[in-house]
């Protein structure tokens, strides 16, 4: 098992399917977890904001018989008169691990190079592992075995995507990303989850064609338009991205039961329609969840006693 936990691409299919038997595990029995990381503690970094984020971590490492400490732009330098290096050595003096939440995804490889402990990638501007490995965990529950899976991805090719594209690609699903025009995932992001997939058996389509990509999926799939630190761009992004709304139309596309999923916040009317989003093929409270049980079982496997 990897020191980190920075990118689901540095993680095996085996080692991505412990950490889900564990995650199931924790859900299911979580008083039997309630000592895994007793005495430990999280040094949780934000240089952006997180409901999710950083309710689930710190309540997970507290459930998990630890203590969380937030520490957001106010309270530490990142590149204001310290080097992230120095941050890195310095921290691991005092925790047992660091969750970052940054916008450089440099910043959270850095952090790994140069501190002692594991470092857990709570997002950056290249991926959100934390995210997809909780989603991974929610179809899984929904819908049964990952294996053969189709997830369609609708809108922007950003950290999101590629997350998802790794994530399905490790574990042997059909993953479609349907994006505007100019807005495609990374080259190289898209290359490797090809390589993964064929080891897998999975396979990967990127589209200009919403509907194309949502054709026969078991999983449609969408993020906001507009991420944080894009609000500028948004009404220019309102107008490329037309057509890419998840609505009933485009889920009538997707296989009979299909799920829809949004790691949220959602912007109804925009990226998805409220009669899909707070309709019953809807689990994004499901996934919203999940973050707090995957998550423990991230911080178990990286700082529990019984690693």
């Amino acid at each position: 098992m990897p020191k980190d936990f920075l990118s689901l691409a540095d993680y095996t299919p085996g080692q991505l399917r412990a950490l889900l038997d564990l995650a199931r595990q924790i859900k299911l029995y979580p008083r039997a977890f309630n000592d895994a990381c007793a005495g430990q503690t999280l040094a949780m970094i934000f240089q952006k904001p997180s409901l999710r984020t950083r309710v689930s971590f710190q309540t997970g490492i507290q459930q998990l018989g630890g203590q969380g400490i937030y520490l957001g732009p106010t309270d530490i330098q990142l590149h204001r008169g310290e080097t992230i290096s120095d941050t890195a050595q310095v921290l691991s003096r005092y925790v047992d691990g660091i969750m970052a939440r940054v916008f450089a995804h440099s910043d959270v490889v850095d952090l790994a190079a140069n501190g002692s402990v594991p470092v857990i990638n709570g997002l950056s501007d290249f991926n959100h592992p934390c995210q997809v490995l909780a989603d991974l965990q929610t179809v899984e529950e929904a819908l049964g075995d990952l294996q053969g899976r189709k997830l369609a991805y609708i809108g922007d090719g950003n950290n999101m995507a590629h997350s998802i594209l790794f994530g399905c690609a490790r574990m042997g699903m059909h993953v479609a990303v349907g994006h505007p025009r100019g807005f495609a995932p990374d080259q190289e992001t898209v290359r490797r989850a090809r390589e993964m997939a064929a080891d897998t058996g999975g396979s990967v389509l990127i589209t200009e064609d919403p509907h194309g990509a949502v054709d026969n999926a078991d999983v449609v799939y969408t993020d906001v338009w507009a991420s944080m630190g894009q609000e500028a761009e948004h009404a220019e992004r309102l107008k490329r991205f037309e057509g890419f709304e998840v609505n009933a139309e485009l889920m009538a596309s997707a296989r009979p039961g299909a799920i829809f999923m949004h790691c949220l916040p959602a912007h109804r009317g925009e990226e998805v329609s409220a009669e899909v989003i707070d309709g019953p093929q809807s689990v994004v409270f499901d996934q919203a969840e999940n973050r707090l049980h995957a998550q423990k079982a991230v911080m178990v496997k990286l700082m529990g006693r019984r690693r």
